[in-house]
Formats: C-alpha cells, sequence, structure tokens
C-alpha cells in the first residue's frame, strides 16, 4: 500500500518492515532498543523478529502491561535501564506495542538526554489508527490521562496488520472506536461504510483511511491550537469514564468502551449545542450500543466525573470545552457547555 508523510516523518503500510529493516542495518545508531510489555514480547516480538529476518542486533526493555503504568515510575524505572545499557544521544527506542507503549516509549524517548530517535511499530488496532501517529507523547498523573507529555514525531511509524491477528475480540473493539470516531468527525460516507463492517476483520483501505484522516487533520494543526481539537469528540466524558473506571472497576473499560460513551454523551451534547439532529442522535446511540456493552455510569460517580473533566487538557479559563457535532461526518471544537447539559447527558446515555 502507499506510504503517507506527515511532518517529517513517514507513515509505512504494510511494507513487511523492508524500510526499517534497511534502516537498522545502516549503522546509523550507536544502540537499538526495543520497548515492548510482557505481552507484546511474547506475542508480538516474535512477528516482529520475523519481518526483520529474525534482525538480533537490539537490547529488549520489557515492562508491565496496562494503562495503570503509564505513569512516571516506570518511565523513571526505563529511564535507568538506558542509562544501565549505556544508551548515548545516537541511540534509537523501537516502540513496538499499543499506546500504552507508544505514549509512554516517545515520551521517554523524547525526554531521555534531551531527546533520541524512536519509531512506532503499533502492534493494536487502537494504536494503528490513533496512539502512534500525530507526535503526541505522554503518561497519566493520579489516574488522569496524558497529563505530562510532549509533542513529538517519531522517525517513522510502520502499521502491519499482521500484528492484528494476535489480538483478543476486546482490543480490536476498542480500536474500532477511532475508526469510527474518525467518519464522525471528518466523512460521513465512511462513517456509513463502517456501519457495514465486522469490527473483527478491518480491511487495511479502512485502516489506512483512518490515519489518513487523522495525518490530515494533525499536518494542518500539529500542536492542537485549532482544527486537530476534533479528533477529541467523545473524549472529554469519555476519558472522564475511563479514569473513573480504572480506579474504581474490577475490570475496567478499555479505551474503546469509554470513548463510544463519549460519543452518545457528547452526540446528545451537540443537539443543543450544535445542529445534530435528534435522528443523527437516534442513529448514533443504536448502532454504538449494537456493538459496545452498556455501562451503568452511577450517579454518585457524577461529581467526580465533573472533576475529572475539569482536568481536561483542551479546557480554558475553567471552562470544560468540547469538540462536538454539527452533523454526522463534521465537527466544530471549544464548545462552553453548562454543567447541568453534561449531567444531562449522562442521564441520557443511562435511560438507553
Amino acid at each position: 500500500m502507499e506510504t503517507l508523510t506527515s511532518a517529517g516523518h513517514s507513515l509505512y503500510f504494510e511494507s513487511g518492515l523492508a524500510d526499517l529493516k534497511v534502516l537498522l542495518e545502516s549503522n546509523k545508531y550507536s544502540k537499538i532498543f526495543v520497548l515492548a510489555d510482557e505481552h507484546t514480547s511474547e506475542i508480538c516480538l516474535p512477528v516482529f523478529q520475523a519481518l526483520l529476518d529474525d534482525f538480533s542486533e537490539f537490547d529488549l526493555i520489557e515492562t508491565s502491561a496496562g494503562e495503570e503504568n503509564k505513569n512516571i515510575d516506570f518511565c523513571i524505572g526505563i529511564w535507568k535501564t538506558l542509562l544501565d545499557f549505556e544508551a548515548d544521544r545516537k541511540s534509537l527506542m523501537i516502540n513496538l506495542g499499543g499506546g500504552v507503549i507508544t505514549d509512554m516509549g516517545g515520551f521517554i524517548a523524547s525526554t531521555y538526554k534531551r531527546g533520541i530517535d524512536f519509531i512506532n511499530v503499533p502492534t493494536t488496532l487502537l494504536s494503528q489508527v490513533d496512539a502512534s501517529v500525530g507526535g503526541k507523547t505522554g503518561i497519566d498523573i493520579d489516574n488522569v490521562k496524558n497529563m505530562v507529555g510532549t509533542f513529538t514525531l517519531p522517525q517513522m511509524v510502520f502499521i502491519e496488520t499482521k500484528f492484528l491477528e494476535t489480538l483478543p475480540k476486546r482490543e480490536l473493539l476498542s480500536g474500532f472506536a477511532e475508526m469510527i470516531k474518525h467518519g464522525l468527525i471528518y466523512d460521513k460516507a465512511y462513517y456509513e461504510k463502517l456501519k457495514t463492517t465486522d469490527y473483527l476483520t478491518p480491511s487495511a483501505e479502512d485502516i489506512y483511511r483512518s490515519v489518513e484522516i487523522k495525518n490530515e487533520v494533525v499536518t494542518i494543526d500539529p500542536h492542537e491550537k485549532n482544527l486537530r481539537k476534533i479528533l477529541n469528540f467523545g473524549h472529554t466524558i469519555g476519558h472522564a469514564v475511563e479514569s473513573y473506571s480504572l480506579a474504581n472497576d474490577k475490570k475496567p473499560l478499555t479505551h474503546g468502551e469509554a470513548i463510544a460513551i463519549g460519543f452518545v454523551c457528547e452526540a446528545a451534547l451537540s443537539i443543543k449545542n450544535c445542529n445534530l439532529t435528534k435522528e443523527e442522535l437516534k442513529d448514533l446511540s443504536e448502532y454504538i450500543l449494537s456493538l459496545y456493552p452498556k455501562y451503568k455510569i452511577k450517579k454518585e460517580s457524577f461529581d467526580t466525573l465533573l472533576e475529572l473533566m475539569q482536568s481536561d487538557k483542551k479546557n480554558e479559563d475553567g471552562n470544560i470545552l468540547f469538540s462536538l457535532l454539527e452533523n454526522i461526518g463534521k465537527c466544530t471544537f471549544n464548545c462552553r457547555v453548562s454543567t447541568a447539559d453534561i449531567l444531562s447527558s449522562l442521564d441520557y446515555y443511562n435511560s438507553l
């Protein structure tokens, strides 16, 4: 498939890692590190090495899996490991994994000795269509997502659908939510196409379209000053619900499950605050609930959720700002919404 160019780096689709192999064999880097969690190192690392014809001149740094480990303590441990391995500023880090690994690995690389090169090889659908693209790196603080991070572009991103064969259904469904979002905010025809797609077998062409949409947006607005904010549709409420679930549920919601809740709530907000129609809200709500399990947002959690939304990075002057739908396929941003409307949107989701 084609290669996308984004702000000085390339995104390779279904290349078999050919360009990565050439780079690694060029002796450009003094040391090469692969960052993976314990699941990725067991399941995906063999696929990665097979694609590279068993290239083995790298040191593996393995970390624990899970969003709860995307924090400063794990970063400190990895920075110390890099020091122990005598990594210098000519070293390379390859982030092999899902969104936690690409977010945290990018942050670690962009700050170690004021920055070393890194490459993302996303292994989940979520990281392929979202986390690995656009140059955002970050870690969580006290269960508030991505509160510390940088805008730093990887040298390259390699998207190989072969890695998706290693994923359980729940992880595929989580990533599919970001694909739905791309259609909702930018391309109605793509959204309608996804409604007829089996989330278990997304095509390389659909993945490419999602990445293409995100790339178009971040190329116009790399530092999220304006247009890039539309990519946060569903995420103001969705991130709050995700953080609450992570702290309180025995089986926390995945990112995709949480932002799917956010889609419904923020679409409900879009009726009063934008031009979305009741028919569009009904269609969106029915589609989301046909895919994602219903989650009970407890009334006693509402105040905590509002506090989490107050910590959202998009807020200005103490106001919670939303990206909302004008219609299916078109999104606007910096929408100020009343607390009453936010609570009403949570009630709307619970009523379905």
